[in-house]
């Protein structure tokens, strides 16, 4: 067991049969991530082939993804508050949802294709190869201009920061780049335990949607302008509310609508792990209940 342990995976070797990978969740985590990289990176020099084209493409993503906020400066042409929450404010919650949405749908987003894969049989190929499934799945057909969301929600968070006037104390400052990493392993969790309903559903795909782009949506407003029923969904049913709700309500220092205690506030990093356990279990259970296409 000593020597299985401390050898590296075999290029050839299976997932699911390698003892070294099956026993051991750090080296497998980090033959997963290196798996994808690989995948990602094959499609990122083939898009860069036409570097024209990717600019284009970048700019169009950039000024398309640039009208929602445009949207919410518009509202403010008629109003100096929403919900009690001004401009600045509302930009600090759409720019920490749209960076964490933006950044999980380029690392993750391809996995809403597995419906089509399941139906036309690719997914068999998938399974066969000496790379984790999901790694592949995650990785197909990457696509680098999808940077353009997260490239402008970082514009959006650095205006709203300098614009406002908060006391900054160190667990403040410090929240402000957990709430981004963890929304977007939140976010990541969401896409892949939507994606694994269409094992059992083909046509989940909108279903999947609704909690990841329709979730974004949702966090770009503050929890004060929706009944408590749906804030409390957000917090105990898909845990929406720790990518950015939260963890502003501390930043800002504004009362919570639930009146939830304060450690609720701080607890993103919890709510991220229990996503990836449970979007991990799901993954699980969709694989040994999917039986293959014949092909």
């Amino acid at each position: 067991m000593a020597e299985q342990l401390t050898r590296p995976p075999s290029p050839g070797a299976d997932f699911a049969g390698e003892p070294f990978l099956r026993d051991a969740p750090v080296p497998r985590a980090a033959w997963a991530l290196r798996s994808w990289w690989l995948c990602a990176r094959m499609w990122m020099r083939s898009m860069m082939a036409y570097r024209a084209s990717f600019a284009l493409n970048l700019a169009a993503s950039l000024v398309i993804h640039s009208l929602d906020f445009v949207v919410l400066v518009i509202m403010f042409r008629h109003t100096d508050r929403l919900g009690g929450w001004s401009l600045p404010e509302i930009a600090f919650l759409y720019a920490t949802a749209t960076f964490s949405l933006g950044v999980a749908n380029m690392a993750v987003g391809s996995v809403d294709a597995l419906g089509e894969r399941i139906v036309s049989g690719s997914l068999d190929s998938m399974l066969i190869r000496p790379a984790p499934a999901l790694a592949q799945l995650c990785a197909e057909r990457f696509s680098l201009r999808r940077i353009g969301r997260p490239l402008q929600a970082v514009v959006v968070l650095v205006w709203s920061l300098a614009a406002l006037d908060v006391h900054w104390t160190w667990d403040r400052v410090l929240l402000v780049p957990v709430l981004l990493v963890c929304g977007t392993v939140i976010f990541c969790a969401i896409f892949v335990g939507g994606a694994t309903v269409q094992f059992w559903w083909g046509e989940s795909k909108e279903l999947q949607n609704s909690f990841t782009y329709g979730g974004a949506t949702l966090l770009h407003y503050p929890p004060t302008i929706f009944a408590k029923e749906l804030v409390a969904g957000a917090v105990f049913g898909v845990p929406l509310a720790f990518v950015n709700w939260l963890p502003t309500l501390r930043i800002l220092d504004r009362p919570d609508p639930l009146g939830l205690p304060a450690a609720f506030q701080f607890a993103s990093p919890v709510a991220a792990a229990v996503c990836v356990l449970a979007a991990g279990l799901a993954w699980r259970a969709g694989l040994r209940a999917y039986r293959g296409t014949g092909s």
